[in-house]
């Protein structure tokens, strides 16, 4: 069963409410505007029927006023010729037609109104449809723009990550750069003790030899 039952269930939709209430407007208003153009199609069908059936009728019109001339005229060559009989004949062959053209007629007049409500259908229709489509675009743009919208934040946001790393890396380098420049200064304060440290103990191996050798010249002397 489709959204709708019949032609006045269409024209007569509130888009709006319907679109509001349904989970997947998206969806619904595609299938919305699938009945309308098969609703719009069977319209126009059944208006094209009609229209051929009131040009049929209009030739059946003209066939029967032409009768009705052709059946007058002889009724009256009859009573020219004093065939008062063969003009009544004539006359009854004529209000035959006469009765057919009144028939017809009735009938045109009766075809002609349900072909003008039929052409207001249609109208009515393509209006709703051209709503409907209307609102079609609405969310298509309305999609577009949102995934427009997400791919910039995306793109954005992978710009920020990137940026949050290369600060960080840069943050590092920095501090990699402060902590060799401490272990430089350590490592020449380490090696300037040690340079000092032996130039002590060198001084203290000269002393000793100087001693030594003073105590041998003292002992010699004194011995002498």
């Amino acid at each position: 069963m489709g959204l709708f039952t019949r032609f006045t269930d269409i024209v007569n939709a509130n888009l709006n409410s319907m679109l509001d209430k349904a989970e997947q407007p998206e969806k619904m208003i595609g299938l919305i505007i699938q009945e309308m153009e098969e609703t719009l199609v069977e319209v126009r069908a059944t208006a094209a029927k009609h229209i051929a059936e009131q040009k049929t009728q209009a030739r059946q019109v003209k066939s029967a006023k032409a009768s009705m001339e052709h059946w007058h005229s002889k009724a009256e060559l009859a009573i020219t010729k004093g065939r008062e009989d063969l003009a009544k004949s004539a006359l009854t062959q004529k209000h035959k037609y006469q009765n057919e053209l009144d028939m017809l007629e009735q009938e045109s007049d009766k075809l002609a109104e349900f072909l003008a409500k039929v052409q207001d259908d249609a109208s009515r229709l393509q209006e709703k449809l051209s709503e409907a489509r209307r609102r079609q675009e609405a969310y298509t743009l309305r999609q577009e723009s949102a995934q427009v919208r997400l791919k910039v934040r995306e793109q954005a946001a992978i710009y920020n990550i990137e940026e949050a790393m290369n600060k960080f890396e840069r943050y590092q380098q920095k501090i990699d750069r402060v902590e060799a420049q401490v272990e430089a200064y350590d490592l020449l304060e380490v090696s300037g003790e040690g340079q000092n440290l032996n130039a002590q103990f060198a001084d203290l191996e000269k002393n000793e030899t100087i001693e030594k050798e003073l105590a041998q010249i003292k002992k010699k002397l004194s011995a002498a």
